[in-house]
């Protein structure tokens, strides 16, 4: 893989997630991550919408006057939302009806309008196809990893309704480590997905800090030769 294109992805998963370091979408992220199957459902979809219109912006980029990009990226973005949310309800019946309203709301995620402006409309297709999908899965892990974590805290459940999604064989991926009524409350209502939230970007700081920590310690202990 081209260093350009690693860089890509080390932004889209770690650097600058739209999750946890750009802070955006927050909205879908905080609202429907009660599972991890809520939050795989939304992700995938983002995931797709994200992809598809850094191609489609790349590709019209030398075409589309300056004036007018901007409600371009909005119809653009808007057009694959409407598909998604169509196939959703034709496919995925039950998980579309848990999703509810922010699967069309993906139109606003100023993650995927912001990536058509800054970065697909002035790069060439195969740079924008790397940056959707790096974009578009580091957001997709924020999701699933938040979901998981207020599932298990507040259902003590994991991957709960899977087949919704996967199909009748994900039933297998459901794993139950508490009895009903017995998880945390607090987990699955809404102050409990801003406090997952604030413990992941936490954690990603620690741990930056220590990297931070240990570069400077081995540096000291180590000197270039004058």
């Amino acid at each position: 893989m081209k260093s350009g294109n690693l860089e890509i992805w080390r932004q889209g998963l770690w650097d600058n997630n739209p999750g946890l370091v750009q802070l955006l979408g927050l909205c879908p992220l905080l609202a429907v991550t009660g599972t991890a199957v809520n939050g795989l459902g939304l992700g995938l979809a983002t995931l797709f919408v994200l992809v598809i219109s850094n191609l489609a912006v790349s590709a019209m980029r030398g075409v589309i006057r300056p004036e007018i990009r901007i409600p371009v990226f909005v119809l653009v973005i808007a057009t694959l939302v409407t598909v998604v949310d169509l196939v959703m309800q034709a496919w995925f019946s039950s998980l579309s009806q848990t999703l509810g309203i922010f699967i069309p709301l993906i139109v606003t995620n100023c993650t995927i309008l912001g990536r058509a402006e800054a970065f697909a409309s002035r790069r060439p297709i195969g740079d924008a196809l790397v940056d959707g999908l790096a974009q578009g899965t580091g957001f997709a892990a924020v999701l699933i990893v938040l979901g998981a974590g207020r599932e298990l805290i507040g259902h003590g459940t994991l991957m709960a309704d899977a087949h919704l999604l996967l199909g009748d064989w994900a039933h297998t991926l459901e794993i139950t480590f508490l009895p009903q009524q017995t998880g945390l409350l607090l987990a699955v209502l809404p102050p409990g997905a801003f406090i997952g939230l604030g413990l992941m970007v936490a954690a990603r700081n620690r741990i930056i800090r220590s990297r931070a920590e240990r570069t400077e310690a081995a540096a000291q202990t180590h000197p270039q030769a004058a």
